[in-house]
């Protein structure tokens, strides 16, 4: 008697179960989901599997619960365990990190304690079906058939969902973003720079150097302890300009000031605090990077086009200047549509622009050539900006255009982009307290993941800088330093942040 009514309470058993699991996940939806985005399995399909998932708890507890479709509930029990204890199995074996819990009884256990529980549940579904079996089939084939076409369609289901979601997440992203598990230590330090008008010139070895806004002649140092900060005021050879936004940067030995609107650029070496005319009428640019010495990258206007074009600027030879008008792609204007950060990678050598507007940043080689085009994980492909047109002849944005992309720095290949919009399942309130940074590969279309960085009281970032080691922010009127929590190089570069 007592084994004819075995199926009943353990159907009872997995009916309290679900309906339990089911409704702490309703509680907290939103929470749910977002737990479910940065599953490193599941995290492209968080949003129909929140709903798959509480759709065939309540069924399947509700069909339990009927004496006509106990023993296929007793089935779908069986399926629906197989397939979490999968899920659990493969987060511990293969997934590149160990997400947070997805709330209920998970909370309380253990991944470890969690896969031993939901295992003791696949047996005792499995007894279900064996007892409800029993007094229907004069034989085991069918009953066993079901049961292991059960287990095998719970399983590929778990792993075909784990593969395509790798590949959408790292190669195909539909805007959900994977946080990578303390990419980055506490704060390693910090320093008040009393301003909030400071941006990074350079760094090398054993300094960063900044310049700074309202004071365009001052080179300031931090030391690598970032405890002292020592100002340096250069001397120019000559200040007849017009100058409108001086800024400098340092590629040591060298320190190099420019103003694109007036083509001259400076150069001194450290500790001499003379710099003198390396180039002087070469070209107009609004943006540059410095290669060598002698060797610059450099956006500027196309002539007779009106839009920016990407090219080099070398002081040896007669053609100084080298234009690659298709490097920078128009979309509506050629100028707003286009605009955006050039950067150098200074470990691989590749210069990096990115796009503020849309989704995509270019990789170029140190000659300036284009090896590859790359696009973030946000869904904007085309600039969303209205230009006009003024009676002089002066362009402007009509309305304020839909920023994408803020802030970019690069190092050994791995581009870290500060986005400037929230993806999918991501909370308001976090967006409210810090700023996020995605990280990718420039070898390959290949995100890596995302982190946040917390602001500085009503301060965001405003500027970055990547080494090998640190990651350094301005933000407001500090420089705050982390130290990456494990080696970036081959961590990041591997695209899987195996143990962040």
């Amino acid at each position: 008697m007592y084994t004819l009514r075995l199926p009943f309470y353990i159907s009872y058993f997995f009916a309290l179960l679900f309906i339990y699991a089911a409704v702490s996940k309703m509680l907290d939806f939103e929470n749910f989901q977002v737990q479910l985005a940065q599953s490193p399995l599941l995290s492209a399909y968080a949003g129909f599997i929140s709903y798959g998932v509480l759709a065939l708890e309540l069924l399947t507890a509700g069909a339990l619960l009927w004496n006509k479709t106990r023993r296929a509930a007793l089935y779908a029990s069986f399926g629906l365990m197989v397939a979490f204890t999968v899920y659990i199995y493969l987060i511990l074996n293969y997934s590149d990190y160990i997400p947070c819990s997805c709330g209920g009884i998970l909370e309380k256990m253990s991944w470890g304690q969690h896969l031993f529980f939901n295992s003791v549940c696949v047996v005792l579904a499995w007894s279900g079906i064996f007892f409800i079996e029993k007094g229907r089939a004069p034989g085991w084939s069918r009953t066993a058939a079901f049961t292991a076409l059960t287990a095998v369609f719970s399983t590929g289901t778990i792993v075909a969902l784990f593969l395509s979601s790798e590949y959408i997440i790292k190669k195909e992203n539909n805007f959900t973003r994977r946080f990578l598990s303390h990419p980055l230590d506490d704060e390693d330090a910090k320093i008040d720079l009393g301003f909030n008008s400071y941006y990074f010139a350079g760094f090398d070895s054993a300094h960063v150097y900044l310049g700074n806004t309202t004071a365009p002649l001052v080179l300031t140092t931090i030391d690598a302890a970032m405890r002292t900060k020592s100002e340096l005021k250069i001397n120019l050879e000559n200040t007849d300009y017009s100058f409108r936004n001086v800024q400098i940067k340092v590629k040591t030995p060298y320190y190099y000031l420019y103003d694109g609107d007036v083509p001259v650029i400076y150069r001194g070496k450290l500790p001499d605090l003379n710099a003198r005319i390396i180039s002087y009428n070469d070209a107009f640019f609004s943006r540059l990077v410095v290669i060598d010495s002698v060797n610059f990258g450099i956006r500027t206007m196309l002539s007779g086009h009106e839009m920016y074009s990407i090219g080099s600027l070398r002081l040896k030879g007669p053609a100084r200047v080298h234009l690659n008008p298709d490097i920078l792609q128009k979309q509506t204007d050629g100028l707003f549509d286009s605009d955006g950060k050039l950067v150098e990678d200074p470990k691989s050598g590749n210069i990096l622009y990115t796009y503020f507007y849309r989704n995509q940043f270019l990789v170029m080689d140190s000659q300036l050539r284009m090896l590859r085009r790359l696009r973030t994980i946000d869904t904007i492909s085309h600039a969303q900006v209205n230009a006009v047109v003024l009676s002089d002849g002066t362009r402007k944005m009509a309305a304020p255009p839909q920023q994408v992309n803020k802030n970019m720095t690069a190092i050994s290949g791995v581009v870290f982009n500060q986005s400037n919009l929230r993806g999918k399942f991501e909370e308001k309130a976090a967006w409210k307290q810090a700023s996020v940074i995605d990280c990718y590969r420039t070898d390959q279309q290949k995100y890596i993941g995302s982190f946040y960085i917390s602001n500085r009281g009503k301060n965001k970032v405003a500027h970055l800088l990547a080494t090998e080691r640190y990651l350094y922010v301005i933000s407001g009127n500090e420089l705050v330093r982390y130290r990456f929590a494990q080696p970036i190089i081959r961590e990041f570069q591997a695209g899987d942040a195996e143990n962040l």
